[in-house]
């Protein structure tokens, strides 16, 4: 094949990098970190494989202007040839739950009522329209912050009248239809390319943040310590492999939604109900991958990203 592309990686949480970064240094690849805080945008890009890895919980971390910036960097990178892993068209789709919501109906994906409003009034008036449950959630959202479980409008009103309701980085807030789980877990599917790479299960005991990654996992961890007067956590694995097959509809669905709309790596959710109706409601592009559960499984997430640079994109680039 001769000599690999270097890998430049998008990004903004450097805590994320670790285990891509050894990664790609196992199957050969050179990288270079482009941190997306500041920067010059529209010069020449740089021969090589541009890999999007910015997140939409971006604004938790003080980096208020990483999304709108990558949106150009993205456009520029495109508009000149360059080869980007998850570009623009996976970007805006990880950045507005409201799209996700409206490109999984257009491949016949089952989710839940999803609706988008901006102001208080707004939210209470479109809350009325709810029969029963319902979840206020980030537009842009990432690792499941934001997310309330209200039983009715008048309840989500009474909130609102508090003071302290998050209307995340831009006031966009979408109300969806509350699946109850037969069981207290989600499961989420793993894509790199056009395969599947496992299934897991995530529970849903200690709340809706769900994020994989080992070091959200430690933030979590220590977060619940300090609210527990440092008092040990009781708690058993998180996550646990799943039996879904990948032969199944609904992966071939999905693979056909990431095929269609440019996505090439993805984590996507979905909660079973109790007459076994399965809705899918959240699409990482951005995804993580649970060291512990990969050794568990024989199956390491960042070597699959790596090995799917190497082998798949890598020929589609011209030398």
């Amino acid at each position: 094949m001769g000599q690999l592309p270097a890998v430049h990686i998008l990004y903004e949480n450097p805590d994320w990098l670790p285990p891509l970064v050894e990664a790609l240094q196992a199957e050969g690849f050179d990288h270079r970190k482009i941190p997306v805080r500041e920067g010059i945008v529209g010069e020449r890009p740089q021969p090589g494989i541009y890999l999007n890895r910015m997140s939409p919980s971006s604004h938790t971390r003080g980096h208020l202007n990483s999304v709108a910036l990558t949106r150009e960097i993205l456009a520029s990178l495109e508009a000149q040839g360059a080869r980007v892993v998850n570009g623009s068209r996976a970007f805006e789709l990880e950045m507005s739950k409201l799209r996700q919501y409206l490109v999984l109906k257009k491949y016949g994906i089952r989710t839940p009522r999803t609706v988008l409003a901006v102001g208080s009034e707004k939210l209470v008036e479109l809350a009325g329209t709810f029969e029963g449950p319902f979840i206020t959630k980030h537009n842009r959202g990432g690792k499941g912050l934001g997310i309330v479980l209200f039983e009715s409008a008048e309840e989500l009103r009474d909130h609102l009248a508090e003071g302290t309701f998050d209307f995340g980085p831009n006031g966009q807030v979408v109300i969806q239809e509350y699946i109850e789980a037969s069981e207290p877990f989600i499961t989420r599917v793993e894509i790199v390319g056009q395969r599947m790479l496992f299934a897991m299960q995530s529970s849903t005991t200690e709340g809706f943040e769900l994020c994989p990654s080992d070091v959200c996992q430690i933030e979590q961890a220590t977060q619940a310590m300090k609210d527990a007067n440092n008092c040990p956590i009781d708690g058993g694995d998180k996550f646990s492999p799943s039996p879904l097959p990948a032969e199944d509809p609904l992966v071939a669905r999905y693979l056909a939604m990431c095929s269609g709309e440019g996505i090439e790596i993805a984590g996507i959710e979905f909660v079973e109900d109790k007459e076994g109706l399965r809705y899918t409601y959240d699409i990482n592009g951005t995804t993580n991958y649970n060291q512990v559960l990969g050794r568990q499984i024989g199956i390491h997430g960042m070597q699959e990203v790596a090995r799917y640079l190497r082998d798949v994109v890598t020929p589609q680039i011209p030398t």
